[in-house]
């Protein structure tokens, strides 16, 4: 793809991957450029969200971004905090962090995952206004929904491996319950 689909892929919005009723609704900052290119969450090749997904043991196999409806059928979902696409994160103001917070509650709140599981501390603690809010389990509950902090699988979040990511992902598997094979489909709902 080239630098110029790129830039106009800026402030897209990409449907969520998601339906009422999910084990656990994966929550990232917001899209990426490649992300809006393609239409596919956690496009970007330096994103390591689906190979830790898989690997924590969310997934039988590696799933490709393209591949991403297939979440549904593990009770699984996409969403963001901020819906707009841009480069980085950093190009995004607080204010938008908290208000995608408001909206992203109300979204839970329809949907009723058991989990939210947010995908970037960070984004977290600014959505919520918690700012002392650690990787983990968190008290707040939304909608019924009880909420995880998980690293942020970018590329540039130095701080996790792949390895150590995964290890964080199967410990939020571990308190949703591996029930995978008991799970019937939800109805699908993308947008």
């Amino acid at each position: 793809m080239t630098p110029e689909e790129l830039q106009a892929a800026r402030g897209r919005v990409v449907p969520d991957v998601a339906a009422g009723g999910l084990r656990v609704l994966f929550c990232g900052i917001n899209p990426s450029l490649m992300t809006a290119v393609t239409g596919h969450h956690f496009a970007h090749p330096g994103n390591r969200f689906w190979p830790v997904l898989h690997r924590s043991g969310f997934t039988p196999r590696q799933l490709k971004p393209s591949e991403q409806d297939e979440l549904l059928r593990y009770g699984l979902g996409i969403t963001n905090v901020v819906a707009r696409a841009t480069a980085r994160a950093d190009e995004l103001h607080p204010d938008e962090f908290r208000k995608g917070g408001r909206l992203l509650s109300a979204k839970v709140e329809a949907l009723r995952p058991r989990w939210l599981a947010v995908v970037g501390v960070t984004a977290y603690r600014t959505a919520f206004g918690e700012r002392r809010a650690p990787i983990g389990p968190q008290d707040r509950v939304i909608g019924g929904a009880r909420v995880w902090a998980l690293p942020n699988p970018s590329g540039l979040n130095a701080h996790w491996t792949v390895s150590t990511m995964a290890d964080e992902y199967a410990r939020l598997l571990a308190a949703v319950g591996h029930d995978s094979s008991a799970w019937t489909s939800p109805t699908t709902s993308r947008g």
